[in-house]
Protein backbone atom coordinates (compact mmCIF):
# COMPACT_ATOMS: atom_id res chain seq x y z
CA UNK A 1 0.00 0.00 0.00
CA UNK A 2 2.82 2.39 0.85
CA UNK A 3 4.56 1.42 -2.35
CA UNK A 4 1.52 2.36 -4.39
CA UNK A 5 1.25 5.67 -2.49
CA UNK A 6 4.94 6.53 -3.15
CA UNK A 7 4.58 5.53 -6.78
CA UNK A 8 1.51 7.75 -7.16
CA UNK A 9 3.24 10.66 -5.43
CA UNK A 10 6.39 10.35 -7.58
CA UNK A 11 4.27 10.20 -10.74
CA UNK A 12 2.41 13.34 -9.68
CA UNK A 13 5.70 15.20 -8.99
CA UNK A 14 7.06 14.23 -12.39
CA UNK A 15 3.90 15.47 -14.10
CA UNK A 16 3.93 18.78 -12.19
CA UNK A 17 7.59 19.56 -12.97
CA UNK A 18 7.68 22.62 -15.18
CA UNK A 19 10.01 22.46 -18.11
CA UNK A 20 12.13 25.62 -18.57
CA UNK A 21 15.55 26.93 -19.48
CA UNK A 22 18.48 26.35 -17.23
CA UNK A 23 20.77 29.16 -16.17
CA UNK A 24 23.54 27.87 -18.43
CA UNK A 25 21.25 27.88 -21.47
CA UNK A 26 20.20 31.48 -20.77
CA UNK A 27 23.83 32.60 -20.40
CA UNK A 28 24.76 30.90 -23.71
CA UNK A 29 21.91 32.70 -25.51
CA UNK A 30 22.98 36.05 -24.01
CA UNK A 31 26.60 35.49 -25.07
CA UNK A 32 25.49 34.71 -28.63
CA UNK A 33 23.37 37.89 -28.71
CA UNK A 34 26.30 39.94 -27.42
CA UNK A 35 28.58 38.56 -30.14
CA UNK A 36 26.01 39.39 -32.83
CA UNK A 37 25.59 42.91 -31.46
CA UNK A 38 29.37 43.39 -31.43
CA UNK A 39 29.47 42.44 -35.10
CA UNK A 40 26.54 44.63 -36.17
CA UNK A 41 27.33 47.89 -34.35
CA UNK A 42 30.42 48.83 -36.45
CA UNK A 43 28.49 48.13 -39.65
CA UNK A 44 25.60 50.33 -38.55
CA UNK A 45 28.00 53.10 -37.52
CA UNK A 46 29.50 53.07 -41.01
CA UNK A 47 26.06 53.48 -42.57
CA UNK A 48 25.28 56.38 -40.25
CA UNK A 49 28.52 58.19 -41.17
CA UNK A 50 27.87 57.70 -44.88
CA UNK A 51 24.35 59.08 -44.48
CA UNK A 52 25.67 62.16 -42.65
CA UNK A 53 28.25 62.76 -45.39
CA UNK A 54 25.58 62.51 -48.08
CA UNK A 55 23.38 64.87 -46.09
CA UNK A 56 26.04 67.59 -45.78
CA UNK A 57 26.94 67.16 -49.46
CA UNK A 58 23.29 67.71 -50.40
CA UNK A 59 23.08 70.78 -48.15
CA UNK A 60 26.29 72.18 -49.68
CA UNK A 61 24.82 71.64 -53.14
CA UNK A 62 21.76 73.67 -52.07
CA UNK A 63 23.98 76.46 -50.71
CA UNK A 64 26.02 76.57 -53.93
CA UNK A 65 22.85 76.78 -56.02
CA UNK A 66 21.45 79.55 -53.80
CA UNK A 67 24.71 81.54 -53.91
CA UNK A 68 24.94 81.12 -57.68
CA UNK A 69 21.33 82.29 -58.05
CA UNK A 70 22.06 85.46 -56.06
CA UNK A 71 25.27 86.01 -58.04
CA UNK A 72 23.36 85.65 -61.31
CA UNK A 73 20.82 88.22 -60.08
CA UNK A 74 23.63 90.66 -59.31
CA UNK A 75 25.11 90.11 -62.78
CA UNK A 76 21.70 90.59 -64.37
CA UNK A 77 21.49 94.06 -62.85
CA UNK A 78 24.97 95.05 -63.98
CA UNK A 79 27.34 93.03 -66.13
CA UNK A 80 30.42 94.89 -64.87
CA UNK A 81 30.28 93.77 -61.25
CA UNK A 82 32.70 92.18 -58.80
CA UNK A 83 31.10 89.97 -56.17
CA UNK A 84 31.90 89.13 -52.57
CA UNK A 85 30.08 87.24 -49.84
CA UNK A 86 29.97 88.99 -46.46
CA UNK A 87 28.53 88.47 -42.99
CA UNK A 88 25.55 90.60 -41.97
CA UNK A 89 27.70 92.85 -39.78
CA UNK A 90 30.40 93.47 -42.40
CA UNK A 91 30.44 96.33 -44.86
CA UNK A 92 31.05 95.61 -48.54
CA UNK A 93 34.35 96.47 -50.14
CA UNK A 94 34.23 99.54 -52.37
CA UNK A 95 33.61 98.61 -55.98
CA UNK A 96 32.19 95.20 -55.14
CA UNK A 97 28.63 93.97 -54.88
CA UNK A 98 28.00 92.15 -51.63
CA UNK A 99 25.88 89.07 -51.10
CA UNK A 100 25.05 88.40 -47.48
CA UNK A 101 25.56 84.91 -46.06
CA UNK A 102 22.19 85.08 -44.32
CA UNK A 103 20.47 85.65 -47.70
CA UNK A 104 22.19 82.58 -49.13
CA UNK A 105 21.23 80.43 -46.13
CA UNK A 106 17.65 81.68 -46.29
CA UNK A 107 17.37 80.90 -49.99
CA UNK A 108 19.02 77.47 -49.54
CA UNK A 109 16.81 76.71 -46.53
CA UNK A 110 19.64 75.24 -44.45
CA UNK A 111 20.90 75.99 -40.94
CA UNK A 112 24.67 75.50 -41.20
CA UNK A 113 27.39 78.11 -41.59
CA UNK A 114 28.99 79.36 -44.77
CA UNK A 115 32.75 79.74 -44.64
CA UNK A 116 34.65 81.23 -47.52
CA UNK A 117 33.19 81.83 -50.96
CA UNK A 118 35.24 82.83 -53.97
CA UNK A 119 34.01 83.80 -57.41
CA UNK A 120 35.62 83.42 -60.80
CA UNK A 121 34.89 86.88 -62.18
CA UNK A 122 36.40 86.00 -65.55
CA UNK A 123 33.62 83.47 -66.14
CA UNK A 124 30.82 85.85 -65.25
CA UNK A 125 30.59 85.45 -61.51
CA UNK A 126 30.58 81.68 -61.30
CA UNK A 127 31.35 80.31 -57.85
CA UNK A 128 34.90 78.93 -57.73
CA UNK A 129 34.94 77.58 -54.16
CA UNK A 130 32.53 77.45 -51.25
CA UNK A 131 32.92 76.02 -47.76
CA UNK A 132 29.89 74.95 -45.73
CA UNK A 133 29.82 73.59 -42.16
CA UNK A 134 26.97 71.77 -40.45
CA UNK A 135 26.80 69.26 -37.63
CA UNK A 136 30.55 69.26 -37.04
CA UNK A 137 31.34 68.33 -40.65
CA UNK A 138 32.72 70.63 -43.32
CA UNK A 139 32.09 70.25 -47.03
CA UNK A 140 34.06 72.14 -49.66
CA UNK A 141 32.78 72.75 -53.17
CA UNK A 142 35.35 73.28 -55.90
CA UNK A 143 34.37 74.19 -59.45
CA UNK A 144 37.36 73.10 -61.46
CA UNK A 145 36.90 71.17 -64.68
CA UNK A 146 34.42 68.96 -62.85
CA UNK A 147 32.39 70.04 -59.86
CA UNK A 148 33.69 68.39 -56.72
CA UNK A 149 32.35 68.12 -53.18
CA UNK A 150 34.75 66.93 -50.48
CA UNK A 151 33.67 66.30 -46.88
CA UNK A 152 36.04 66.75 -43.94
CA UNK A 153 35.29 65.83 -40.37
Amino acid sequence: MFAKLFELRNKKLKDNKKKGFTLVELIVVLVILAILAALLIPALTGYINKAKEKSITAETRQVVMAAQTLADEAYANSSDVKLEVIDDSDTPTEGKTAIKKSEILKLAEVKGKIGTVTFDDEVGGKIATLTYTSGGKTCTYTAADDEKYSVAK
